[in-house]
């Protein structure tokens, strides 16, 4: 059997980059993963350029049970940490908006910034490898390097002092996606909260949906909310419309507050205060109101918010000057507050990330570590969500490193504190 400091079950962004940093503070490590692609999930973000964090990155940005857990890891490995990395590699990179961060070429850069990474710690991976079986041996009443992890592999049993979990969660199965993290939290008796998909497209009802199906591909900046006037949440951010229901920025943002049988309120023109606007136009056109509309919104959008006018009762096919004042004021309301009750998601197929995951309460937010001696979680797998926009990617650099450094200071103090 082999023997390792450290065991590492995901060749992702925070497994790579934990491997990473214990190797180089001293630490031998394997890192085990079941595809034969490595890190494929990066090599697929930002459309292929990879939104690796965001400058602005706070605890604010991000979601779960608990979700102040994330502070203490943000703290000690922030976006500047990681842009000080790639400048040592050289990898070009620019800002698109909100503090987003992109490489200028690939997002190949930054796996080959890991696997370098990597190197230079000694860190050994094996992939393809699957994981048959764990089981854990504490023959020293629990919290030194006499405790003990057995894994049986596809490439053979291998033990460690310290195991870490960070093979993600559901989204995107056709990548690999697996429930493995959560199956391994479960054995050792920790809480899972219950996944869910987030930053997800959402749908509606087929029939329902049937008048905006035609604007597939249309987008546009609105105003998107949903909750309870307590507890609310709105982003300001794009939106797409699709045969099935609606994507982009501000939905996949949304997705991961909404909760299903709630509506969600978009407003459609967000940039103006739309009865006076309305109001106005009146008295100085002659125009179709799909016409004064089309100064607005897109003008395919335009053409089917009026036709809607029949079926609520109001005339909106007609010009903006004849039009009654209700009539134009249920237009301003309608747009300026749409209401619409998905039936559900894209699911995983199409969700960036999962929500929900293992139970903060059962890990140090200092370390990582579970209440299961030597046993860490990592990255998406666990209870904490990001915003859309490089904060999950950030999760997974500042979780990695927080747990390699407690590793090494369990494992390695005096070389640690040297």
């Amino acid at each position: 059997m082999q023997s390792f400091d450290v065991v590492i079950i995901g060749a992702g962004a925070a497994g790579l980059f934990c491997g990473s940093v214990a190797g180089q503070l001293g630490l031998k490590v394997l890192i085990i993963d079941h595809s034969e692609k490595v890190a494929e999930k990066i090599r697929i973000s930002g459309g292929g350029r990879c939104n690796f964090t965001n400058r602005d990155t706070s605890a604010a940005n991000f979601l779960g049970n608990n979700p102040n857990f994330c502070r203490s890891a943000l703290a000690r490995y922030t976006p500047q940490d990681f842009l000080a990395l790639l400048h040592r590699h050289g990898v070009a990179w620019h800002e698109k908006h909100k503090g987003q961060l992109f490489c200028d070429q690939s997002a190949e850069d930054i796996i080959r910034l890991l696997l370098a990474e990597c190197d230079a710690g000694g860190v050994t991976r094996w992939q393809p490898c699957s994981v048959q079986s764990i089981s854990f041996s504490d023959a020293s009443l629990g919290r030194t390097s006499s405790s003990s992890y057995a894994l049986d592999t596809s490439r053979g049993p291998v033990q460690a002092a310290c195991l870490v979990v960070a093979c993600g969660g559901l989204s995107i199965p056709k990548i690999g996606a697996s429930d493995l993290g959560y199956r391994i939290a479960r054995q050792f008796e920790l809480p899972v909260i219950a996944p869910r998909p987030a930053l997800v497209p959402l749908t509606f009802d087929a029939a329902a949906w049937a008048p905006f199906a035609e604007l597939a591909g249309l987008a546009l900046p609105v105003h998107i909310e949903t909750g309870g006037k307590k507890d609310s949440t709105s982003f300001a951010e794009d939106l797409l419309f699709t045969h099935r229901g609606l994507s982009g920025p501000g939905v996949l943002q949304i997705s991961s507050y909404w909760a299903p049988g709630t509506p969600i309120r978009l407003n459609l023109a967000p940039l103006q205060q739309l009865p006076g606007w309305l109001a106005r136009a009146k008295t100085a056109s002659r125009r179709l109101i799909s016409n004064e509309l089309g100064a607005l919104v897109p003008a395919r959008l335009a053409d089917a918010w009026v036709a809607q006018g029949a079926s609520l009762g109001h005339d909106w096919l007609r010009p903006i000057n004849e039009a009654t004042d209700k009539a134009l004021a249920a237009l301003a309301e309608r747009l300026a507050n749409w209401a619409l009750t998905p039936t559900g998601t894209e699911g995983y197929r199409k969700a960036e990330v999962t929500a929900g995951g293992v139970d903060t309460r059962a890990l140090s937010g200092q370390t990582m570590e579970s209440r299961q001696p030597g046993l860490y979680f990592i990255g998406e797998v666990v209870d904490v969500t990001g915003w859309l926009g490089g904060y999950n990617f950030q999760w997974a650099w500042a979780s990695g490193f927080a747990c390699a450094q407690a590793m090494a200071a369990r494992l390695r103090p005096t070389a640690n504190a040297a």
